[in-house]
């Protein structure tokens, strides 16, 4: 196969560029126009901090789905386990729901939490081993085949208008080197039909420590899009569709569970005989509906030669730079009896190396985009409000220094290295105001 067809097959389509730092970003415009858009709206809200942990062990939990009941309100946990949930008033006598892969499902009142240091601790769900022999499937591909095949069925065939908190990060070794956040409109397309999912901002704030840069930037294309695109039942053709099944070795795993109900987990890998960058991972796919409802996977990057070419769209002549790590994460969430887009994730790290110099620089890139409100809306959207799908978040520090700058949308909470990130950029700024 040629390498211009990997790159269209198989790549997600996320880039980077390397440019000197000396020429600037991108400034996306448009973006930069509805940063200073006053907040509208802005409903009556009481939040609630806290952990998710481990019942047993302690450790915290990451990923964790908490939902208010009877609502798509929602956040996830952060890799620390810590949370931030903005409740409106009128939920406040709810319940909120708490849900993880592999843990017995959570609930509680809201009357119940504080404002802070809440603990919520889950329990591992004790599976029953079953064999997998549902509606004549008795091997991992045919499994996986039928979870393809039932998008038409299981998961949401209406248009829905969702409001999504999405982070990026650039990390040189182990500093943060730039951060960008925003607040988004997804305009998510029904899955049975073909069409491109649309975002719009809402706002969003970044900056960027060029001197951590050395003298080069990167630039990660696309963003948004890209942790859309894991979404690989609306999107198949970047990691799993019909097509490339033959391509892969599926084999079962131990089960596990998710709100109480039977998950197979699948194993899937690419086959020895083909030399191709593709993915290996696992698929959690529900007993009853055989909906995906999380995958976690990786793209083989063992040819620098062809991974580098999927992923590196500019660079000097005189660098080498090649992916060491691309992870992947996508989420499902379920409500009356359909699955939709939840969660999904990228890490990169790249190894960035100067003809005659003597070290290299590693890079970290990562995404994460979590869905924390929808309803079905068939609401269109202007073309000069649509995000382009190679969008590139400007460079505006505006908004670091405001506590209340996100207002009611929920987020994901900031891991302790992004919080010293932040806490720093307030300091420069403060010294750039005096």
């Amino acid at each position: 196969m040629k390498k211009n067809s990997i790159k269209k097959t198989y790549a997600l389509p996320i880039f980077v560029s390397l440019i000197f730092a000396c020429l600037g970003f991108h400034l996306n415009t448009q973006a930069a126009n509805v940063l200073q858009e006053p907040l509208q709206n802005i409903q009556t809200i009481k939040e609630f901090k806290g952990y998710v942990k481990d019942s047993k062990t302690k450790e915290p939990l990451a990923y964790v789905d908490i939902n208010v009941t009877g609502t798509n309100i929602g956040t996830i946990s952060n890799n620390e386990g810590e949370f931030l949930l903005k409740v409106p008033n009128e939920y406040l006598n709810s319940t909120i729901k708490i849900s993880l892969l592999g843990y017995a499902k959570g609930e509680i009142s809201i009357s119940s939490l504080k404002s802070s240091d809440n603990e919520i601790l889950l329990d591992v769900s004790i599976t029953q081993l079953s064999n997998v022999n549902i509606y004549g499937i008795k091997n991992a591909e045919a499994l996986v085949r039928a979870t393809l095949d039932r998008k038409s069925t299981v998961y949401d065939d209406n248009r829905t208008k969702m409001t999504a908190f999405y982070r990026e990060t650039i990390k040189k070794r182990n500093k943060n080197a730039s951060l960008s956040e925003a607040v988004l409109t997804v305009y998510k397309e029904p899955y049975v039909n073909s069409k491109r999912d649309v975002v719009s901002l809402i706002k969003a704030r970044k900056s960027t420590d060029y001197s951590k840069l050395d003298t080069l930037a990167l630039k990660l294309q696309g963003g948004p899009f890209s942790t859309l695109y894991t979404d690989m039942i609306k999107y198949p053709e970047y990691v799993l569709d019909r097509g490339n099944l033959k391509n892969y070795t599926f084999t079962f795993d131990e089960s596990t569970q998710l709100n109480n109900r039977l998950v197979y987990v699948v194993n899937f890998k690419q086959k020895i005989n083909n030399n191709e960058p593709l993915y290996f991972g696992k698929l959690y796919i529900d007993s009853q509906t055989l909906a995906l409802t999380s995958a976690v996977y990786n793209l083989n990057v063992s040819d620098r030669t062809l991974a580098s070419e999927m992923f590196v769209r500019k660079k000097p002549n005189r660098v080498k730079v090649y992916p060491t790590l691309a992870s992947y994460r996508v989420d499902y969430r379920t409500r009356n009896g359909k699955w939709y887009y939840g969660y999904g994730k990228i890490q990169l790290t790249f190894k960035v190396n100067w003809k005659n110099k003597l070290f290299n620089n590693v890079y970290t890139l990562s995404s994460e985009m979590a869905i924390t409100d929808w309803k079905i809306s068939d609401e269109t959207i202007k073309n000069a409000e649509k995000l382009k799908t190679n969008v590139i978040l400007t460079d505006k520090a505006s908004g670091f220094s405001d506590p209340e700058f996100w207002g009611e949308y929920n987020i994901i909470e900031p891991e302790k290295s992004i919080e010293n990130a932040i806490k720093k950029i307030n300091k420069q700024l403060e010294r750039t105001e005096t």
